[in-house]
C-alpha cells in the first residue's frame, strides 16, 4: 500500500469556523499574539494565556469536521495516510484520521511547566489557574508557542522521506519550520497543494496547484488518488 502524507494548516481548520490570526489580522479575539502565545506572555501574565486557549478549546470542542478531513478519511481505505497538522484542534481525529501527527501541540492536553514530559488530558473546556502536575507545578496549554523548539518535526521529517505522494491542504506554506517539509520530500514524487492562494510553481514539474479551498479540492483530488489506486 503507497504511502500518502498530508501537511495541513489553518485553512482546513477555517472551514469548520475555527478563525485564524493571520486572517483576523494577527490578532486573535483581539489579542496580540505576543500576548498570549510567547512564553514571554505566560510568565507575564498566565492566567490571560489560559483564558485565551480555555476560549480557544471551547470553540474547537464544538466544532465539525469538513469535507476536507473527511476525505482523508476515505483515502485511508486505498493508501497508508500520514497526517501532519500545524493544527492544535482534533478535527482530524474527530472525522476519523488514525494517524496525526501534531506539529504544534494539542488544544485539548495539558502539561507541566517543570517537566514537558508530564502530558494530561484536559477534563473539559477549560484549564483552570491553580491545576498541577504530579509534581506540584502549575499545568500550561499543550501548545508550542512562537519562538519555542517544535519536537515533533524530527518525527514528520522521518514520514516525508518515506512518502509515495505528498498533499498540501489549508497552508500558505509561509510558517516554518513546517514549510520546510516540503523541501524533504523524496524527488520525483507527485506533490498537490490544495489551497485558494497557491502560487503556480512552474518551475517544479512534480507540483500540481489546486486553487481551491480544503472542503472543494480535497474530495476531489481524493476521487482522483483512489482511481489511481
Amino acid at each position: 500500500m503507497k504511502k500518502v502524507v498530508v501537511l495541513s494548516g489553518s485553512g482546513i481548520s477555517a472551514e469548520s469556523g475555527i478563525p485564524t490570526f493571520r486572517d483576523a489580522g494577527g490578532l486573535w479575539e483581539g489579542h496580540d499574539i505576543n500576548e498570549v502565545a510567547t512564553p514571554q506572555a505566560w510568565q507575564k501574565n498566565p492566567k490571560l494565556v489560559l483564558d485565551f486557549y480555555n476560549q480557544r478549546r471551547k470553540a474547537a470542542m464544538e466544532a465539525e469536521p469538513n469535507e476536507g478531513h473527511r476525505s482523508l478519511v476515505e483515502l485511508e481505505q486505498y493508501y497508508n495516510v500520514v497526517v501532519i497538522t500545524q493544527n492544535v484542534d482534533s478535527l482530524h481525529e474527530k472525522a476519523g484520521s488514525s494517524k496525526v501527527i501534531h506539529l504544534h501541540g494539542e488544544l485539548g492536553k495539558s502539561r507541566s511547566t517543570q517537566d514537558e514530559n508530564l502530558v494530561y488530558e484536559v477534563d473539559g473546556w477549560e484549564l483552570k489557574w491553580g491545576e498541577t502536575c504530579e509534581r506540584g507545578s502549575q499545568l500550561r496549554p499543550h501548545i508550542v508557542w512562537f519562538g519555542e523548539m517544535v519536537p515533533m518535526m524530527e518525527v514528520a521529517y522521518r514520514e516525508v522521506s518515506g512518502a509515495d505522494i505528498f498533499i498540501v491542504v489549508g497552508t500558505s506554506l509561509q510558517v516554518y519550520p513546517a514549510a520546510g517539509l516540503l523541501y524533504d520530500v523524496p524527488q520525483g514524487i507527485p506533490i498537490y497543494i490544495v489551497d485558494p492562494a497557491t502560487p503556480a510553481y512552474a518551475n517544479n514539474p512534480d507540483i500540481t496547484p489546486i486553487q481551491e479551498t480544503a472542503s472543494q479540492g480535497m474530495p476531489k483530488l481524493v476521487k482522483q488518488l483512489i482511481k489511481e489506486a
